[in-house]
Order: C-alpha cells, then sequence, then structure tokens
C-alpha cells in the first residue's frame, strides 16, 4: 500500500520507472512534507546506503519492496514516531548509539553530564564509576569510551534496556559491567563502592504536557516521569549514594532546568559537601553535583 499520496506515483506493477531514489526523496519532500535531511535519512537506512551514494546513484530504481520498506518510514515519521527510533541509531559524544523504544533517545544535554563526570575524574586513576538506569548505555559507554582505565558499572531495571546497553558496548569496544535492578538494588553493598556515581533519572512531572508532545509519546514513560512531582528519584539517590560512595565520592545528576535548587537541597540535606549547579550551553541549570566525605 502506498501510504503516502503522491501525484504522480502509481502502484509498482504499473509504473517502476518512478520508484528511483531522485523521485522518492523528491516526492517525499514536495508531496508528503517530510523535511529533505530526513527523507535522506530514511533512506540511506533502507538502502544501507551513505548520503553520498544516494547523490552519485539518484537515478537507482527502488524494489518494490524497498518502496514499500520507505513508503512505511515516511508515514510513520509524518505521525510523529521519532526518527532515532525509525532507523534505530543516535549519536552521542561523537559515538553512534543503538537505540529503541525500550530507551529514552539520548540528547544533547545529557552531554553535559558525562562532560561533566570525565572533567571531575581528570585526577583519578582507574576510577570507579556507576551510572544508574543506563537506558542505552550512552553515558556508562561514553566514559568507558574516554576514560579506557575507568571501571564502569552500571544498572537498570529493563532487561531490555541492558541488552541493548551491552550491545553498545560491544559495538565501541569497551567494558562496562551491566547488573539488572531497581537503582541501587542491583548491587551488592558490601563489594561495591564507587568514587563517581552518575544518573540521569525520571524528572518529568506527572500531568507535566511535554508528555503527550514530540518525541515523548513514544519514549518508555518510566523512564520519564515518576508518577509524581519529577523529585522521587532524587530523593532516593541522595539518601541512597553515600553508602555505595567511596571516601569523598561525587554523585553526579542531571535534572530539569526548573529543578536545581530543590537537587540542590536534597544532596546538601543528605550531607553531600560542596554542592553545585553546572549550566549547559543554553544557559539553563542542567546537571547538580556533590560530594562525600563518610
Amino acid at each position: 500500500m502506498l501510504s503516502i499520496k503522491l501525484t504522480n506515483w502509481q502502484p509498482w506493477q504499473m509504473r517502476p520507472e518512478r520508484f528511483t531514489v531522485k523521485d522518492c526523496l523528491a516526492n517525499a519532500v514536495m508531496q508528503a512534507g517530510l523535511p529533505r535531511l530526513e527523507a535522506q535519512m530514511l533512506l540511506e537506512y533502507v538502502l544501507e546506503q551513505p548520503r553520498v551514494w544516494l547523490i552519485a546513484h539518484d537515478e537507482y530504481l527502488l524494489s518494490g519492496d524497498e518502496f514499500d520498506r520507505f513508503d512505511g518510514l515516511c508515514q510513520r515519521r509524518l505521525m510523529g514516531e521519532p526518527m532515532a527510533y525509525l532507523v534505530g541509531v543516535r549519536e552521542f559524544m561523537g559515538l553512534p548509539f543503538e537505540v529503541s523504544p525500550a530507551v529514552l533517545i539520548p540528547r544533547p544535554e545529557t552531554e553535559l553530564l558525562v562532560e561533566t563526570a570525565l572533567k571531575w575524574m581528570d585526577d583519578l586513576q582507574a576510577p570507579r564509576v556507576l551510572d544508574l538506569g543506563t537506558g542505552s548505555g550512552a553515558i556508562a559507554v561514553a566514559i568507558a569510551h574516554a576514560r579506557p582505565d575507568a571501571r564502569v558499572c552500571a544498572t537498570d531495571v529493563s532487561q531490555e534496556a541492558l541488552i541493548l546497553a551491552q550491545r553498545n558496548a560491544v559495538r565501541h569496544g569497551v567494558n562496562v559491567k551491566f547488573a539488572a535492578g531497581s537503582w541501587f538494588a542491583a548491587l551488592d553493598q558490601a563489594d561495591e563502592q564507587f568514587d563517581l556515581v552518575v544518573s540521569n533519572p525520571p524528572y518529568i512531572a506527572a500531568g507535566d504536557p511535554h508528555l503527550v508532545q514530540g518525541d515523548l509519546r513514544f519514549e518508555p514513560r518510566n523512564a520519564l516521569t515518576d508518577e509524581s512531582d519529577g523529585l522521587a528519584a532524587y530523593r532516593f539517590l541522595a539518601s541512597g549514594a553515600p553508602a555505595f560512595l567511596a571516601s569523598k565520592g561525587v554523585l553526579c545528576l542531571e535534572h530539569g532546568f526548573t529543578q536545581a535548587n530543590a537537587v540542590k537541597q536534597l544532596l546538601l540535606n543528605a550531607g553531600f559537601l560542596n554542592v553545585k549547579t553546572i549550566q549547559d550551553l543554553a544557559g539553563h541549570p542542567r546537571v547538580t553535583m556533590g560530594s562525600y566525605n563518610g
């Protein structure tokens, strides 16, 4: 079925000459209204060819199956499904990460969390790092990739997410220990002590209109919201992290730009010292961290 309504397109058996690369892109953009870059990305994915190939082979005739796949992806994109899920990959810290609807799509704002963690670890030899709620593994894998000497552990309650995260670790040739369970429940407290604990937990409050807008409509809800005030995970992490932090260890958390003061106060109440917030490139308070001397 041709779900994109295009003026000159007919069923494959009747008009095969219409299904060239050039015509597919032109019609997806002009008739269906997709941005050209998105149409190119979808066709690259279907044909398993880079953009330069599409340019050099714009008269290539798609098979019926190739056209149907491209058409289906265009229709899903027109319905709002995220490009990252359609093509199965998103770049983060300069590395490609496999993604699926089982995990959040890595976002540029989260790169600040990784950059902050790496900067803090500059003077540490073989730092021990824990990533809680790893999802696609983007944070843990990016840290392990930048610091091959680091001993990185990552947890998630979702087995599906952990399988995907493990594939991303293998893809980038890094060694990350993955553990299944909710937050610290995945760890053995007697054996696990870390110099740094990082997390990008669910921080959108229940009822926030953003949950039913844009890409968020398609992402796993339990990774987006605590179904409460958006601070439940921070309360738990602030109170639970000290038991897993080595002396002078640091807890480093991403949060919404309106939550900085609340997260900072939670860390102070839990006994953290040198608590500070770092702004993202847009000037929004995005990451809060503090050290624990217990």
